[in-house]
């Protein structure tokens, strides 16, 4: 079952949110060719860390509740999965988003919170998965970076997926997914995509819904189509909309 999750930026997101977007716009109007390219996949990735949490963003050591609406959603689902003795796959394409994401869920969750991601050695990478498929033990949250947990691995014990950033690849999201929906797999598996509201999540999201297609063939080779787009195409594709801030 899969379901898009949507979340509000805070004050705090969309500030920075739109700083970007407009110093992004000034500099590309006098540049063109691999410069320009250049630039808006570098506007690109901060968009993405800025909806993630400002701290990924501002190179912050710790992330914190109240400064981002996706990172308090997530907080809340993942409440609700412990309450229910379920088990959760949450994938980040960014390595320091997952160092952010883990600090915090353990934090607010204790040692039932397992991160893998490159660094981690093959022994010690099994030692986390057998930990998490074994039934008695009580890790319940396993935090992944996209490539890493990609391709596979066995995770059946998980009936939760949480997409935390999107690859805007559905060959790679759906391979990620995978990990929990495959042969031995006896329970319902619910995966939740996250998408800030107003934000290019949202455009990209809705790009990807209607034109599934088009996603798997333009979309699904990655983030360069994006580069060659108008400038004044990438200003509508890039600019925060009002609905996007939530109550904070």
């Amino acid at each position: 079952m899969e379901m898009t999750v949507y979340c509000n930026l805070t004050r705090e997101q969309a500030a920075l949110y739109e700083a970007t977007v407009g110093e992004m716009l000034t500099q590309i109007e006098s540049s063109g060719g691999i410069q320009r390219r250049g630039l808006v996949l570098a506007a690109l990735v901060k968009l993405k860390q800025i909806c993630n949490h400002p701290a990924q963003f501002l190179r912050e050591t710790s992330a914190t509740t109240q400064r981002s609406g996706k990172f308090d959603r997530l907080t809340e689902m993942l409440e609700e999965v412990i309450a229910e003795e379920h088990r959760a796959l949450v994938f980040t394409q960014f390595r320091k988003m997952g160092d952010l994401l883990s600090a915090h869920l353990i934090n607010a969750f204790g040692p039932t919170v397992l991160f893998m991601h490159g660094g981690i050695p093959q022994r010690k990478r099994q030692e986390m998965i057998d930990r998490f498929q074994a039934e008695g033990d009580d890790a319940r949250i396993f935090v992944l970076s996209l490539k890493t947990g990609g391709v596979g691995l066995n995770l059946t014990a998980a009936n939760h997926v949480f997409h935390y950033d999107r690859w805007w690849n559905p060959a790679v999201e759906d391979q990620a997914t995978d990990r929990a929906h495959r042969i031995g797999q006896y329970k319902t598996v619910q995966v939740h995509k996250f998408v800030c509201v107003g934000t290019l999540e949202e455009r990209i999201e809705a790009m990807s819904e209607e034109k599934r297609k088009l996603a798997r063939n333009i979309i699904g080779s990655g983030d360069e189509w994006i580069t060659e787009m108008s400038t004044d195409a990438l200003r509508d594709f890039f600019t925060l909309s009002r609905e996007a801030v939530g109550e904070y």
